[in-house]
Order: C-alpha cells, then structure tokens, then sequence
C-alpha cells in the first residue's frame, strides 16, 4: 500500500503541536528538535517563489500557484495556522522597508530567514518600568534594555530562537534585500490574554554602549501590513488525522 510522504511544514506543524500542546515550557532538547526542522524548510515549502518570473521560463500548465517574493511592495503577512498554544506564519519584506521595533510577551519565538537579507537589532529588558502617561492617563512601558542582537543575516543561516527574557526579545528588521522569515509563535499574540503587539522607540544611552531606553509607542501610522493567502501544501491537523 502506497503512502503519501509528509511535507515539511507538516513536520514542523506537528513536532510543534508535540511540544506547545502541553503547555510546559519547552526544553533545550525540543527547542533544538523544532530548530532543525525549521533549518529544512524552503520558501517553496510555503508557497512561496523567492526567485520571482523567470523570464522565458513560464509555468507550464497545472503547476502549482506560488507566491511571487520579488514582487511585493509592501511588508505582507502570510497566515498559515494559529490555535491557543502556537502560531505559524510567514512575513515577507520588499527591500528597504523596515519593521520597528515590537515585543513577543510571554512567548517563545523560533524564526527562520528563508531568503534575502535582514538588518536585525534587538533588545532585552534589563529592567522595565510601567509608568503613568501624564496626558492620557494610559499606562506605557518604558525602561532600561541590554542589545542582545545586531547584525546581518543573510540566507541561508540558521534559525534563530528568542525566549520571553532573552535572546532579543524587542527587535526591528530591515530587509536589504527582497526577503521573508517563517515565524512560529508559542503561545501566540492575545490581547484577550494580555499579549498584545507593542511598538517601541529606541533611545540609545551615549554614556552606556549597547544600553538604550525603550519607550512603548502607538502603532506606526506609515507602517503598512497586507495579508496574502497561504498557498503551500494543506495542513492535518490532529483532529483531523
């Protein structure tokens, strides 16, 4: 009897469902697990064509539709799959457009550059401080925080991991060239659950190298998100198996 091969978001979908289920913290060993199948996974895999319309080359009849990565004129969101305990999902990036600086509450975050090139900076409370707004009377976060993260990442690299308290929790990207980044969320963002997506200006201290201030901000109003729809191969969901 023949069977049908297991695609690799399916993978992913599933050792994430082993391990976020439960609601335990995950340990080193299952995060590593989560790490590598994420390594295997491509931007084809989400339905995505990096490489754009290769001239000369089109798709022949009855190929599958993809995603065209190089087209993309603004930051656009590519929802795959979300449940109480994680969320999948793809970000992709024109080149030179930026997504400042947010946190991930409470959450564990595995991300993985699928293509392209991203100035990432990132930051980790050190110690912060609700204070009153005086006008408004609504509570901001504002406080102290230690640079955790600040380089280039270019594809293909590792995927990389942040923790609710490190690993860069607070971080902007900057895509130097046409990109996207395959995010899983554990659990995801809530604002019935207080975990809420929260933008911050960075206030970088002179006197204090790699220590700046961060200072919760409203939502940028020249940030612009589209949404796309998630073109790679289905997902089973347990349930459902």
């Amino acid at each position: 009897m023949a069977t049908i091969e297991t695609t690799k978001i399916q993978r992913l979908f599933d050792a994430c469902n082993a391990v976020f289920a439960d609601q335990d913290p995950p340990t080193y060993r299952q995060i590593q697990w989560l790490r590598r199948i994420l390594d295997s996974i491509e931007a084809e895999d989400v339905g995505i064509n990096e490489f754009g319309h290769v001239e000369g080359s089109p798709e022949s009849p009855g190929s599958k539709r993809l995603i065209d990565g190089q087209s993309l004129s603004n930051i656009t969101y590519i929802h795959i799959y979300e449940s109480e305990f994680f969320s999948m999902g793809v970000f992709c990036f024109p080149a030179g457009v930026s997504l400042p600086f947010h946190d991930h509450p409470s959450m564990t975050v595995l991300s993985k550059l699928l293509y392209g090139s991203m100035y990432v900076k990132a930051y980790d409370w050190v110690l912060p401080t609700d204070v009153a707004h005086m006008k408004d009377r609504h509570t901001r976060t504002v406080g102290l925080a230690g640079l955790a993260v600040d380089e280039v990442l270019e594809a293909p690299c590792e995927p990389s991991v942040l923790f609710p308290r490190s690993g860069g929790n607070i971080h902007s990207f900057t895509a130097l060239a046409p990109s996207a980044i395959l995010d899983v969320l554990s659990p995801p963002y809530s604002d019935e659950f207080g975990r809420p997506s929260t933008y911050f200006n960075e206030l970088p201290i002179r006197a204090l190298p790699g220590y700046a201030i961060l200072e919760e901000r409203e939502l940028p109003k020249d940030l612009t998100v589209e949404g796309a729809p998630y073109l790679g191969p289905k997902l089973m969901d347990i349930e459902e198996s």
